[in-house]
């Protein structure tokens, strides 16, 4: 019960992390329409900047400056790569998204070299632990689950009871009928793309410490990430949560039966099987 407890615990980290990058892919696409495949390099900005600052700032002050900034870098590129590109296919939106994530990557490399670095324990340090019914957690992990369960609520009161997030649905329900309402839907794009990034940038300070942080790191996050948004349903912010929490537990138990080297095909595996058998995911629309 221990070791099964241990693997829960451990996919329900992994899973949030996942849920995560699913949200800032759901929040863009549900809103723009452009899968952003640079989605994971948010992630690992948030990482890499939040370290640097936090050599000379109090890690309480970076973290916030980091999300800041990167949500900043979220609305640039929406601002200047996709602002005037909305008549382009899907197709083309994936490859510019694929082209950001690789130039996004490059530039990390020369900044801040092929090192691994990582944030200092928020509470605690690399050694501590927490049981639970047996399983030990760091206590890093609880800031994870925190920090996931936070952005969950808060994204559904922001979509339930604010006029901008009533004004995001709205454009994700029916882009034109929103507009001729009167929403500025230029603008909720780009509010969109700034705080997808933004909570990139928050998951990847609060994963920093467990699973270090490096320039490469992005395209992993991004394909998991997708994988769960797509499992999920592809559009809906909050159904990413599950398809997260669900490629992160099958990826925790899949080290009882298969080598660890094969976690990774375990969440391809799953988002080759959500294409086939339910391509709108477990709680998305056919259409």
């Amino acid at each position: 019960m221990e070791q099964v407890l241990q693997y829960i615990f451990s996919g329900i980290t992994v899973g949030s992390i996942y849920a995560i990058v699913a949200i800032g892919f759901n929040i863009i696409y549900s809103t723009t329409g452009v899968l952003n495949f640079a989605q994971g390099e948010f992630v690992m900005l948030g990482g890499m900047i939040a370290y640097s600052l936090a050599s000379v700032l109090p890690l309480a002050i970076a973290i916030p400056l980091t999300v800041a900034i990167v949500a900043i870098v979220g609305i640039l590129l929406e601002l200047v790569f996709f602002r005037h590109l909305r008549s382009h296919s899907l197709l083309h939106m994936i490859i510019i998204t694929i082209g950001l994530s690789i130039l996004i990557q490059e530039a990390a490399l020369h900044t801040w070299d092929e090192k691994v670095r990582s944030l200092p324990y928020f509470t605690g340090d690399e050694i501590s632990t927490v049981r639970i019914f047996g399983a030990v957690l760091s206590p890093q992990v609880l800031w994870v689950l925190g920090t996931g369960t936070l952005i969950v609520v808060i994204l559904h009161l922001f979509y339930r009871y604010t006029i901008k997030g009533k004004a995001m649905r709205a454009c994700s329900s029916n882009p034109a009928a929103a507009e001729l309402a009167g929403i500025d839907t230029s603008g909720m794009r780009t509010f969109a793309f700034g705080l997808s990034a933004g909570l990139g940038a928050l998951g990847g300070c609060v994963i920093s410490p467990i699973t270090m942080t490096q320039y490469d790191m992005g395209t992993g996050l991004a394909i998991k990430g997708f994988a769960a948004a797509i499992l999920g349903g592809l559009g809906n912010p909050l159904a990413g949560v599950a398809g997260g929490l669900i490629v992160g537990l099958a990826e925790a138990f899949s080290i009882s039966v298969l080598p660890a080297a094969y976690q990774d095909a375990v969440a391809f595996g799953i988002l080759l099987l959500a294409l086939f058998v339910r391509p709108h995911g477990l709680f998305g629309r056919k259409s």
